[in-house]
């Protein structure tokens, strides 16, 4: 198995400070499919759960389902990605944004563009 990528402790000249600066990073974050494939899945049905434990005011399946997510996407990026996720650097909703924005593009078919911008594929 290769190395652990990390960006732990990186503070240089690339820090990103505004969240429309994330966004790329975070797609790079997510280069391979496996790991978007568990993000779509995590933010589809984790935010379901999300929504009926709210609303059914069952707040410890609430934290369950909020624990079971992160757990997820962490080991997600441990196995495909051989990095750490970005939330432990950036503000944590931003991630949780970019997920939702993630499973959007995906579903309408848009995310391939966002991924050349990003630097991930090659237009090929």
């Amino acid at each position: 198995m290769g190395s652990l990528k990390t960006n732990w402790g990186a503070t240089e000249m690339n820090e990103i400070t505004q969240y429309k600066d994330y966004w790329p990073e975070y797609l790079r974050e997510h280069s391979r499919p496996a790991t978007r494939l568990c993000h779509y899945l995590h933010t589809a049905i984790g935010g379901l759960l999300i929504l009926y434990f709210i609303y059914s005011l069952n707040w410890i399946g609430l934290i369950a389902v909020l624990a079971t997510i992160f757990i997820s996407a962490f080991f997600s990026h441990i196995i495909f990605e051989k990095n750490k996720p970005a939330a432990a650097k950036y503000p944590f909703w931003w991630s949780v944004l970019n997920d939702i924005r993630m499973l959007m593009h995906f579903m309408t078919g848009t995310l391939r563009p966002e991924l050349i911008k990003a630097g991930v594929i090659t237009d090929v």
